[in-house]
C-alpha cells in the first residue's frame, strides 16, 4: 500500500511562486509515474505534470503550464515535487499527487494527464493566488 503526502500549498500574490511536495510511503519503483493533478472549485480535474521514470525518464506539462512550472522526482526519498513560479490567479486549486505504480506505459505520454491509470492519490494541498 502507498500513501501519498502533499504539502507547501498556501496563498501567494500573483506573479509568486510557490513549491509543492509530495511524499509517498511505501515503495514506489523508480520507473513509475508520479504526477500532479489540481481541481477549481466546479471545474474537472486537470493534470498539471507528470514524470515517468522508465525509459531514461520523462516529464510531461500540461500547455497552461509549460515553462512556469517543473516538476521534479527524488526516487530515493519517493518525493517528487512541482515548482510553481509566475503563478497566477487561474492556478488557484486543489493540488493532488498521484502515482501509477503498474503499466501497460506504451501509452503514458498520450494519458497521464487523465489520471484514469493512478493507483493512489493524495488528499491535496491547497494553492490560492490573488490577483
Amino acid at each position: 500500500q502507498v500513501h501519498l503526502v502533499e504539502s507547501g500549498g498556501g496563498s501567494v500574490q500573483a506573479g509568486g511562486r510557490l513549491t509543492l511536495s509530495c511524499v509517498g510511503s511505501g515503495y514506489i519503483y523508480s520507473s513509475s509515474l508520479m504526477g500532479w493533478f489540481r481541481q477549481a472549485p466546479g471545474k474537472e480535474r486537470e493534470g498539471v505534470a507528470a514524470h515517468y521514470g522508465g525509459d531514461g525518464g520523462s516529464t510531461y506539462y500540461a500547455d497552461s503550464v509549460r515553462g512556469r512550472f517543473t516538476i521534479a522526482r527524488d526516487s530515493d526519498k519517493n518525493t517528487v515535487y512541482l515548482q510553481m513560479n509566475n503563478l497566477g490567479p487561474e492556478d488557484s486549486a486543489m493540488y493532488y499527487c498521484a502515482a501509477q505504480t503498474t503499466g501497460p506505459w506504451d501509452t503514458v505520454e498520450a494519458d497521464w494527464a487523465s489520471g484514469r491509470g493512478m493507483d493512489y492519490w493524495g488528499k491535496g494541498t491547497l494553492v490560492t493566488v490573488s490577483s
